[in-house]
């Protein structure tokens, strides 16, 4: 079908191709990074199995759209990570939600709502390093099959 081929030539900065063609285009994209963290929690006012404490497996979803720079790159999946880890992750995993979150039932739409805004404080905090960087959305997984989502259209003035 295919045959393996090692290239012949890497491709050189400056001789093959030229800075001012790395940017290909001037359309806004949108990259995702997805994240998973373990924590337990209950839940006041539910009369069911979520009133007792429990733990579950989360998986977070971000859509982050932007303009590409002048590499060609919108965001590094890397700073994304980095956001993640040292300003939402840290009050998630293996964490008591009730006891690390603000006042809220810890129920998958009031904790991705507060997801979404750590996320968006965080690349509004450096306007020029993610210029136009928004989030889109977050999807929380509280289960592989059931999720809350918060997004973007939803989450300005209605």
């Amino acid at each position: 079908m295919w045959d393996f081929k090692i290239v012949d030539r890497l491709e050189k900065l400056g001789q093959d191709i030229k800075r001012e063609q790395l940017k290909y285009h001037h359309e806004r994209v949108m990259v995702s990074k997805e994240f998973t963290f373990d924590a337990a929690h209950h839940l006041h006012c539910y009369e069911g199995k979520c009133k007792n404490l429990h733990g579950h497996t989360y998986k977070v979803i971000f859509g982050i759209s932007g303009y590409v720079d002048d590499k060609g790159i919108l965001i590094d999946f890397g700073d994304i990570k980095q956001i993640w880890k040292e300003q939402i992750e840290i009050y998630l995993d293996h964490r008591y939600l009730n006891e690390m979150l603000p006042p809220m039932n810890t129920t998958a739409e009031n904790m991705v709502v507060w997801i979404y805004e750590k996320m968006s404080e965080a690349l509004n905090q450096d306007e020029n390093r993610f210029d136009g960087a928004r989030v889109e959305f977050v999807r929380l997984f509280e289960t592989p099959t059931s999720y809350a989502e918060a997004r973007r259209e939803w989450m300005q003035d209605e």
